[in-house]
């Protein structure tokens, strides 16, 4: 789980200064694996003040592997004194280091490893004599030769796969590291079920076999040595534990059998070596250790979102691969949004090695989250950062990725549409002129709306956008814009305005029904308070009207209210009663 470690790494330096890389872990193994190394040193007897000084630019090894051992990786690391060769060859293949590592000892002398991956190599020569050459460090190797601290020299570290193998976790560290007085490596995280065949090994250089001051190795604190190769007081000797090799000048490739050191239930263990004396540099560790745990991981398959929505769909998949046991039911898994717990779910089964779950979830982003924000999910996590079950791996339970809800912004605001009032604040509008000339509604899918949850649920468009009424004075409409990804709203207003009146000539009340009344377009139902008032030739008052008593050429004033006036032209007054409009006068001719 998260806000754990799988290894913690303790470093006491005293007496001798270095500069180096500290070992930690470089790749872990879950399965039935064990390893094996090979390797050969570039010294021609074991250095000292009054050794000869000389070193050779190649040397070799030989692989041998049962039928049932299957390559699955294999790392050569090659060191010596001097800045460093990075181009060797391996069996004539051209080798560049893809790490290099350096450690420097008081008084200047500067020391160097390199690491590089030959799998593809080992499986294609498999059992056979490898050879290292074209390593050159001849050319500095005498400033190191008063001091005793010329050497050079590699190794292969090979894992392999085999079926009678119990389950273990073989885990490969690595760095530069010197042993000055004291370093111990504490590893967590275990869950040992069976201590047989547990051992842990170690690639060294510059050890020498005349030098055995306070050479230990401990495990859980117990002294361990592999007599008569390694000695408990000379654990770095110039051996070979796969070979039995005693002439591995200036290097060990060693391994040793822990098993009555740890102990079936045992949750970590701490591996300390010291030397007194002898310069020793570590460049690899390997332990071997039956552990059955699981490993869960996690990643996300799809993020489905919803326009104008915070809930959002995650489909994920828990896998346990690189593990030695089954990942357990119920093993809780979280979500975060920006670091806040949105979501909680947990696995449906039990996981075996190599298996996966797939699961899905809907998630409701609360609205303080940003729009934009993190998704992280971890798998087994209770909510609160802990973790409930022990695993090979630690690190590896959470997975993340930016999302972008699909939150419409605010609607884009176009200008309004004005037209003349027909009656009783009504108009007839063309909507499509609200959009002319907008260079994104071009060949787009776009629908007018009357508000805002009509457009979200896309019900009840507006069937004739071209000759739309308006429902009330102002009234807003909406625009749905359909885009790649969502929607985009527009909006706009439709305004009502009174227009000026048209005033006919004259009129016939003759009773044919055609023009019989003093039709003023654009008057009735719309200047509701206006006052029409009609006068006779003479200037006397015959008629006032308003927006409920049109004039139909019968007087309503005077001597001869209720007569059909004769024909002849009269005078009338309209006033409006609008602030935007004066009086309109003029004269009208009645006929019959």
């Amino acid at each position: 789980m998260n806000f754990k470690s799988i290894i913690k790494i303790c470093l006491f330096v005293c007496g001798l200064s270095s500069y180096a890389q500290d070992i930690s872990l470089f790749e872990q193994f879950n399965g039935r694996y064990d390893y094996i190394a090979i390797g050969n040193t570039l010294n021609i007897n074991e250095n000292g003040a009054f050794a000869t000084c000389d070193i050779l630019t190649s040397s070799s090894a030989e692989l041998t592997l049962d039928p049932s051992q299957n390559i699955i990786a294999a790392f050569l690391y090659w060191a010596g004194s001097g800045d460093g060769d990075f181009n060797i060859t391996l069996n004539g293949n051209d080798i560049v280091a893809e790490r290099t590592f350096s450690d420097e000892l008081d008084g200047g002398r500067v020391f160097f490893a390199a690491f590089a991956d030959v799998t593809d190599i080992i499986l294609e020569d498999e059992n056979a004599t490898y050879t290292v050459a074209d390593f050159d460090i001849s050319s500095v190797i005498a400033d190191y030769c008063p001091t005793g601290t010329n050497f050079g020299g590699w190794a292969i570290t090979v894992i392999y796969e085999d079926s009678s193998l119990p389950l273990n976790q073989l885990n490969v560290y690595d760095g530069l590291q010197s042993v000055p007085e004291s370093l111990t490596i504490t590893l967590d995280n275990l869950n040992v079920l069976d201590n047989d065949n547990a051992k842990i090994g170690f690639v060294a250089w510059e050890g020498d076999r005349s030098l055995a001051v306070n050479e230990q190795l401990t495990i859980n604190g117990n002294l361990i040595g592999n007599p008569p190769l390694n000695p408990s007081n000379n654990a770095f000797n110039g051996t070979n534990s796969f070979t039995g090799s005693t002439e591995l000048y200036n290097m060990d490739i060693d391994v040793y059998n822990i098993q009555d050191n740890i102990s079936i239930g045992d949750t970590s263990a701490t591996i300390s070596l010291t030397s007194g004396q002898d310069f020793v540099m570590i460049n690899n560790i390997i332990t071997v250790l039956n552990s059955q745990l699981p490993d869960a991981t996690i990643v996300i398959e799809d993020i489905i979102l919803e326009c104008d929505s915070r809930d959002i769909v995650v489909n994920y998949t828990i896998s346990n691969v690189n593990s030695t046991g089954v990942l357990p039911e119920n093993t809780p898994i979280a979500f975060y949004a920006d670091g806040v717990l949105v979501g909680q779910s947990q696995t449906v089964t039990d996981i075996p090695i190599g298996g996966s779950e797939s699961g899905s979830t809907v998630l409701s982003i609360p609205i303080e989250v940003a729009d934009i924000f993190n998704l992280r999910i971890m798998v087994d996590d209770d909510g609160l950062g802990n973790g409930i079950v022990t695993e090979t791996n630690e690190l590896n339970n959470e997975t993340s990725e930016s999302v972008g809800l699909l939150i419409i912004p605010e609607p884009t605001v176009l200008p309004s549409l004005l037209e003349c009032n027909l009656g009783f604040e009504k108009a007839e509008f063309n909507l499509l002129q609200a959009i002319d000339g907008l260079a994104e509604f071009e060949n787009a899918s776009f629908q007018f709306y009357t508000n805002l949850e009509d457009l979200r649920d896309e019900v009840n468009p507006i069937a004739t956008p071209d000759t739309y009424i308006n429902d009330s004075n102002p009234q807003t409409i909406y625009i749905r814009l359909e885009n790649t990804i969502c929607y985009v709203i527009f909006q706009f207003n439709l305004e009502i305005e009174n227009c000026p009146p048209t005033i006919p000539e004259g009129f016939s009340p003759s009773g044919d029904s055609i023009n019989d009344w003093f039709n003023i377009q654009g008057l009735y139902n719309i200047f509701i308070l206006h006052e029409l008032k009609i006068y006779n030739r003479l200037g006397t008052l015959i008629f006032e009207g308003n927006n409920d008593k049109p004039w139909d050429g019968i007087t309503n004033r005077g001597l001869n209210s209720g007569k059909l006036v004769p024909v002849g032209t009269y005078y009338y007054i309209l006033n409006l009663n609008d602030s935007d409009y004066e009086p309109v006068v003029g004269w009208v001719y009645v006929n019959y």
